[in-house]
């Protein structure tokens, strides 16, 4: 089964009007057993004051296996993307979930952050500094590159 990281946008997704439709397709994807749905410490902080709908999702959705914990080589690989302007410091965290997934080697990361995350100028930025860093690419994709992936084109 191949594993999807979930950053947090998708999370908050679950219950947002304009993503809802596609985030729980995904949802319904992945307890078919298409996909095994994975997150981090990242998103859990960043989830601490989210409605309680949203941490509900969370955490009915992710387990201790699921959350994957930082390193010292997720800390300098987010701080090397920070230091080559991939994101702004500001948005630190978008760092840590591309660093997340490239060093415990799930190669899709998954987001409804169109600005700091799901962009070819972004995608390309992380894996040049991947690259440089001996670390694989990664895709970053929306829900909706996923739940469309194993569907066959009509004849």
């Amino acid at each position: 089964m191949r594993k999807l990281y979930i950053d947090t946008s998708v999370i908050g997704g679950y219950h947002d009007a304009e993503w809802m439709t596609d985030t729980r397709l995904l949802w319904q994807q992945a307890k078919a057993g298409h996909w095994q749905l994975v997150t981090s410490i990242v998103a859990e902080a960043e989830l601490k004051n989210a409605p309680a709908n949203v941490r509900e999702v969370f955490s009915s959705t992710f387990e201790v296996s699921t959350i994957l914990d930082t390193s010292v080589e997720i800390e300098e690989l987010a701080q090397a993307y920070l230091a080559a302007g991939v994101v702004p410091p500001k948005f630190a965290d978008d760092a840590l979930h591309v660093a997340m997934a490239t060093v415990h080697s799930i190669r899709l990361i998954v987001s409804w952050n169109f600005k700091h995350l799901v962009n070819v100028r972004r995608e390309d930025g992380f894996n040049a500094v991947n690259i440089l860093h001996g670390w694989p690419a990664v895709r970053i994709v929306s829900p909706k590159e996923i739940i469309y992936a194993d569907q066959e084109p009509p004849d």
